[in-house]
């Protein structure tokens, strides 16, 4: 189990979501239970910040009701969120602490303000509200401490990213989460993706080899510049494969590339995705396999939806993160492909085809 500590507007429904997703990503089956929303459900109306005051009586029986029992010999420790904390065991905490008020200020404009609490409120009135609302929690939190804590396994994160304080990691999941957590950032980018022009090899209805550009893909390489030129991308990294057809895409850009051999295989693209999270805008000029990992990453996407995400030729994706998923938009440059995507079969039963059929299933795919 894995437990976000933290007041109010400090990042950690961003940070929860960014990670279930990477958890998701790496195969580690992963959910997000949202005490808010539990909230909502038993309150049904939310009127304002003073439901969340520690003296309001009503309020509080409703979230205890939503609280797990505290284990017995703890009772007359109830005022305190320390024995809960102690009571769970196999437990990794991650907390956000954050005391810049431009950067609180700015994820309750973005993020809190479009909570069904404030529905039908005016923005300003909202945002005063919601400041009381994190002075009631202010009354009775209790940060994670170096030195109480110090038999729990957590990282600390402060002022989204300036500094960590990591405590018994003890496993190689919690390992993993600790170092995706070093990685992310929540400064404003963009990710395009592309796959490389059409190639001699596509034109036969393969996918593969290391074929060079026919003459539409070298069309695309010179539109993917422009389109390119035309965004006014500041400091844009741009990111190829070892392979011929993706290295001469990227030099129609008539710019610096550099050449990552994980952006050859599936196999190896888990250190991509980490160097993407760490970058801020970069263009990904890739291959359709590999282009659908990295698009199964950012748009959280099962296994089984995986080889089937539609990622056409002379297209380039352009990835916006959000606080809470990412923005897609899909630019088709004009210029003509053969198509290389195979729709999800149905109502096939391999086990059943005559032999001579298999033989006959064509390599792409």
């Amino acid at each position: 189990m894995i437990v976000m500590v933290g007041l109010p507007a400090r990042g950690k429904t961003y940070i929860s979501k960014k990670l279930t997703r990477y958890l998701n990503w790496i195969g580690v089956p992963t959910q997000v239970f949202n005490l808010g929303q539990y909230r909502r459900e038993a309150v049904q109306t939310y009127k304002n910040y003073e439901f969340f005051r520690p003296d309001n009586e009503e309020a509080m029986k409703i979230r205890r009701y939503l609280m797990p029992p505290i284990p017995r010999g703890r009772e007359e420790e109830s005022s305190s969120v320390l024995p809960r904390r102690r009571a769970i065991r196999q437990v990794f905490f991650i907390e956000s602490v954050c005391d810049d008020p431009e950067i609180i200020e700015e994820n309750i404009m973005q993020v809190k303000l479009s909570s069904p609490d404030y529905e039908n409120y005016d923005k300003e009135e909202a945002l005063v509200d919601f400041l009381k609302r994190i002075d009631c929690y202010k009354m009775s939190y209790v940060p994670l401490d170096e030195e109480k804590d110090r038999y729990l396994s957590f990282i600390k994160i402060f002022n989204v990213g300036s500094r960590y304080l990591v405590n018994r990691v003890q496993d190689h999941i919690q390992s993993r989460i600790v170092y995706y957590l070093m990685n992310i950032h929540v400064t404003p980018r963009s990710i395009y993706l592309s796959r490389h022009g059409e190639s001699d090899l596509n034109l036969l209805g393969r996918i593969g080899g290391d074929s060079g550009l026919s003459s539409q893909g070298q069309k695309y390489a010179k539109a993917l510049a422009e389109f390119i030129r035309g965004q006014s991308i500041k400091d844009l990294k741009v990111w190829t494969s070892h392979m011929k057809r993706t290295i001469q895409t990227a030099e129609a850009l008539g710019v610096p590339y550099e050449q990552w051999k994980a952006l050859n295989e599936i196999d190896a693209v888990k250190p991509v995705i980490m160097e993407l999270e760490r970058q801020e805008n970069v263009l990904v000029i890739c291959h359709q396999a590999v282009m659908r990992c990295l698009l199964a990453y950012f748009l959280d996407k099962s296994a089984d939806d995986l080889p089937y995400l539609k990622c056409p030729l002379h297209t380039v994706l352009k990835l916006t993160p959000l606080a809470y998923g990412c923005k897609v938009e899909s630019f088709y440059l004009n210029i003509q492909a053969v198509n290389t995507h195979r729709d999800r079969p149905t109502n096939v039963n391999v086990a059943r085809m005559p032999e001579e059929a298999l033989q006959t299933v064509p390599e792409h795919l």
